[in-house]
Parts: structure tokens; C-alpha cells; sequence
């Protein structure tokens, strides 16, 4: 049997409608159609909620037995804080199954559709599987690997400086540039910077949108220089602040420590490596404390580290008509630098978009 783009483009248009607020799990919608008509349709809404499939059930406008059922991703065969969708289907006495994206959690892989097939259910797989995909890199990620989807983002000029000679950056990009990255920040559920950023801007690190979702903020600071009059600081009690050290100094400094711990932050103790908290490490513990997708908005030498050691999934990246020049401007990755070509990683262009005057890349790390 045939199957229509059109329904499974709407289920992937509802699905985008969960965007901050299902992490840890996946980007769900789903579309029920009978007599090529749309009788029921819904989306994973927030994390703990209905899924997908169950809220289009309840949407019903008639009785859906017969029907055909588009659904971005396969669907789930297990108990959670929900029971298995699989179920729902099958009581319902769906006839036909469209699925766009496999599922890779171990307790899915398959198995649905295997359920699914067994109660006498057609399923068609990999509708629209592209489009599909483009929606969940991050749970895909996370489920696979336990460890955040790092998305690295930065404004730069035509000659590759985020900051003038003088250390000056505000503002390289448009406002509407600006207001993209507000997006992602509600998109992911933490934000990363070094210290050296701290210390130059003071930021916030928070989401400037009407409803948006802060981000859990990941600070990188080894000695624990961060101010405890910076802004991060004075608002640990009510956005999330993990701070990050060296667990070698948490005796020397554990005065600070506790003065941290009582404005609301948490401190995470990572081993060494190269002087620096070990990233690899610090990537493994925000993982288990479910931070699933991380934007990472760092200076240059953090940058470096963080591709050095390979853990930059996705880059983002805005390029503003100006030209600032100068030997000492900052540049978006500095640090050690590679010695050959061929140790570069490479990225995908999977996105390209004029903002304005500013152009905006997407790349994804080349599997």
C-alpha cells in the first residue's frame, strides 16, 4: 500500500512542537488517516506526558479501526513512565503502520515492529526516514552513547575573529542571529563555557524567550576562579549551575567550595589531564545526570579542547558582514592547534541559511 508524504510531513511538524521540553526522550508526532482523512493527531508534549501515539488516540474525531497510522519514530514495546505504544496500536486495530525513524534504544531496536507485525499489522519503515532522522541526533546520541550531544556555536566575521583586538564582541552578529541562538539554548538541555569566559563577560547563560527553558549551566573551571559576585553565582539557586574542577584541589579550596555550595551550585570533581579537567570524563558524568544535549558556547581554547578530543558533534556557526582584522583578535579555536592536515575533523553541511546579512551554517560531525 501506497503511502502519503503529506501525513508524514505533518507528523513531523508536530513533532517539532515538543522542542525543550521532552529531553530526555525523542521528538515524537504522530498522524492517524482513514479514507485519506485526518481523524487523529498529536505529539510527544513534555517528558513524563503522553507519548505521541496515545496523544493522537485521544485526539480520535471517530472510531479508528481499519486506519492507518504515520509516526516519526518506532514505537515503543516497553513500559517507562508510560505503557507500551505498541499496545495502544494494537487495541485500536490499526491496519497499517507508517514508521519513519528506527529507534536505537536497546529496549526498542526493532522489537516494536516486530510486535507490531506479529498481532497481523502492516509497517511500512523508513518513511520520509531523512527528514525523519533530522529530528532526534541528540536522543539518537544520547541513548547509543550515554554522554551529551555537544552542539559548538559561535559568531564570527568575515575573517574569522569573535572579538576585536581590544577583546570588543558585542554585537558581530544581526539581532535576529541572536535571537536563533536563544532558540538552541532552549532547544538543549545545558550550556557549556570555560571560565576565561566568565571572567571576560560575565554572562548569564540563560534562555530570553516568552516561556523558553533555561539550560542547566556547565562552567569549566579547574583552580574554581569563578566569582562568587558573578552573575552565574548570584543565580545557582534558582537556574541550575554545575561547576567543574579538579578533584586533586577539592581540599585546598574547600572553603570556596562551601560558599559555592550555599549559593546553589553544584560542584563536579573531575580528574586531571593536561592540567585541565579531563572533558572525556566531565562528558560521562553530565550524561548520567541525564543532560542529553549540550550547546557550547566557549572561548577559543576550550573549543580546541573540546574537538581535540573529538567530542563536538554538531557546529553552528554565524558569519557577520565585518572584517576586524588584527594579529591578536581572538579567533573561534585557538588553543594547541593540530600539526596536520589530514588530524583535522571533518563536519557535513547539513544546513545553510542567510540571516539578514549574516549567513548561518550548520555542520554535523562526518561519521
Amino acid at each position: 500500500m501506497a503511502y502519503d508524504d503529506r501525513f508524514m510531513s505533518l507528523a513531523i511538524e508536530l513533532a517539532k512542537k515538543g522542542t525543550g521540553a521532552v529531553n530526555p526522550n525523542p521528538l515524537v508526532g504522530a498522524v492517524i488517516v482513514k479514507d485519506g482523512r485526518v481523524i487523529g493527531e498529536g505529539y510527544h508534549k513534555k517528558y513524563g506526558g503522553l507519548h505521541a501515539e496515545r496523544e493522537a488516540f485521544a485526539s480520535l474525531t471517530e472510531d479508528c479501526t481499519g486506519a492507518e497510522f504515520y509516526v516519526t519514530l518506532e514505537p515503543c514495546c516497553h513500559y517507562g513512565k508510560q505503557p507500551p505504544c505498541t499496545q495502544a496500536i494494537i487495541e485500536h486495530k490499526i491496519a497499517h503502520v507508517y514508521v519513519g525513524s528506527s529507534d536505537p534504544n536497546p529496549l526498542v531496536a526493532g522489537q516494536g515492529i516486530k510486535e507490531l507485525e506479529e498481532n497481523g499489522i502492516l509497517v511500512t519503515s523508513g518513511v520520509k526516514k531523512e527528514d525523519c532522522d533530522r529530528l532526534n541526533p541528540v536522543f539518537f546520541h544520547y541513548i547509543t552513547t550515554k554522554t551529551p550531544y555537544v552542539v559548538m556555536k559561535y559568531a564570527m566575521t568575515l575573517d574569522g575573529k569573535i572579538a576585536t583586538k581590544t577583546g570588543k564582541s558585542k554585537w558581530i552578529s544581526n539581532e535576529a542571529s541572536r535571537q536563533r541562538v536563544q532558540e538552541f539554548r532552549h532547544e538543549l538541555t545545558g550550556i557549556m563555557a570555560g571560565i576565561g569566559t566568565v571572567l571576560a563577560d560575565n554572562p548569564l547563560l540563560t534562555t530570553r524567550l516568552p516561556n523558553g527553558r533555561n539550560p542547566i549551566r556547565i562552567i569549566c573551571d579547574s583552580h574554581l576562579n569563578i566569582p562568587l559576585e558573578s552573575r552565574l553565582v548570584q543565580t545557582a539557586d534558582e537556574i541550575p549551575l554545575f561547576v567543574a574542577m579538579l578533584d586533586k584541589e577539592k581540599y585546598i579550596l574547600k572553603d570556596k567550595i562551601s560558599k559555592l555550595k550555599e549559593a546553589g551550585a553544584q560542584i563536579l570533581y573531575l580528574p586531571e589531564k593536561e592540567g585541565h579537567t579531563d572533558l572525556a570524563a566531565l562528558m560521562k558524568e553530565l550524561g548520567a545526570r541525564g543532560i542529553d544535549g549540550l550547546l557550547l558556547e566557549g572561548g577559543g581554547v576550550l573549543n580546541e579542547s573540546m574537538l581535540r578530543e573529538g567530542l563536538v558533534d554538531e557546529m553552528r556557526i554565524f558569519v557577520a558582514p565585518k572584517v576586524f582584522g588584527g594579529v591578536s583578535a581572538k579567533t573561534p579555536v585557538t588553543g594547541c592547534g593540530i600539526d596536520e592536515v589530514t588530524e583535522a575533523e571533518e563536519f557535513t553541511l547539513s544546513e545553510l541559511e542567510r540571516i539578514g546579512n549574516d549567513i548561518y551554517a550548520r555542520y554535523v560531525k562526518r561519521r
